[in-house]
């Protein structure tokens, strides 16, 4: 059994209760951490692939301290990080003043602000560009988490004697092709970190299955991963057609007139969902 954690408390305090390593740590949470955001925001912001790499160099000693106290924590035990995975509308403000406040604070014009904002919004960003999705379109967030994760574990392998097990997680994987291509940019940071530091990586690359199309062709999708987590929420809400956010409007009247025996969201649909 393990645990999901993104802080060093909620890790310590899962190991506390006999948690054996870490099943998700989503690193979208450590990216709204402090000063970090405005770094996100800043890429977001950016025209050229250079200024990303810019802005996101400024994250990556801090996910990679982040990295280093979960792996730390959870000693000779498996660690699972999920790579980015919302929408990178979701790291912007929607308030004017907050969005004037912020165009101020990045030196950029309030109006350009406002157009990228809107460039970035989604009629359904949960179907839309998040997950192994952003990953391809920008490359260069999987290269900083990697190389995050890799030199992190490389520290910690050298500071304690005892290599951390690492898992990275690709999200939101519909194809074999898109978890291939992602992988071999991993593969190649871990190269790079490997050379560096002098030191053997240890991990594995697997996905979140949260999709339809992912749970019917996941034998394709194994050749190119080591492990795979099924993400319920989303697989759920993807096989239904109905949005987990939405659903406690109707879903009391399904299960009192007894068209679903319980809501599924809170209790696995084991003939629909878990077949």
């Amino acid at each position: 059994v393990r645990t999901n954690a993104e802080t060093a408390h909620d890790a310590k305090l899962a190991a506390s209760f006999g948690a054996e390593g870490i099943g998700l740590a989503r690193a979208e949470h450590m990216f709204f951490e402090g000063t970090r955001i405005s770094a996100i925001r800043e890429m977001i912001m950016a025209d050229s692939e250079k200024e990303r790499r810019a802005a996101l160099a400024q994250i990556l000693p801090m996910l990679r301290a982040d990295f280093a106290e979960l792996f730390t924590i959870m000693p000779g035990m498996p660690v699972t990080i999920r790579l980015l995975d919302p929408p990178l509308h979701e790291f912007l403000p929607t308030q004017k003043e907050d969005i004037e406040a912020l165009a101020h604070s990045l030196d950029v014009d309030a109006d350009a602000f406002k157009k990228r904002a809107m460039e970035l919004r989604e009629q359904n960003p949960m179907l839309g560009h998040r997950g192994v999705r952003l990953l391809l379109s920008y490359p260069e967030i999987t290269d900083m988490q990697a190389r995050a994760i890799f030199e992190a574990a490389a520290s910690v392998a050298q500071e304690t004697g005892m290599p951390p097990i690492v898992e990275i997680m690709v999200p939101l994987v519909a194809s074999r092709g898109e978890l291939e291509a992602v992988r071999a940019r991993i593969d190649a940071v871990a190269r790079e970190v490997a050379a560096e530091t002098h030191q053997k990586l240890n991990y594995t690359i697997g996905t979140m299955i949260e999709l339809p199309r992912a749970a019917l062709r996941a034998a394709d999708i194994a050749m190119a991963a080591e492990f795979f987590s099924f993400g319920t929420n989303d697989l759920t809400q993807t096989t239904y057609g109905i949005s987990r956010d939405d659903s406690a409007r109707f879903i009391g009247e399904y299960t009192k007139r007894g068209i679903f025996a319980g809501d599924p969201f809170v209790s696995l649909d084991v003939e629909g969902v878990g077949e």
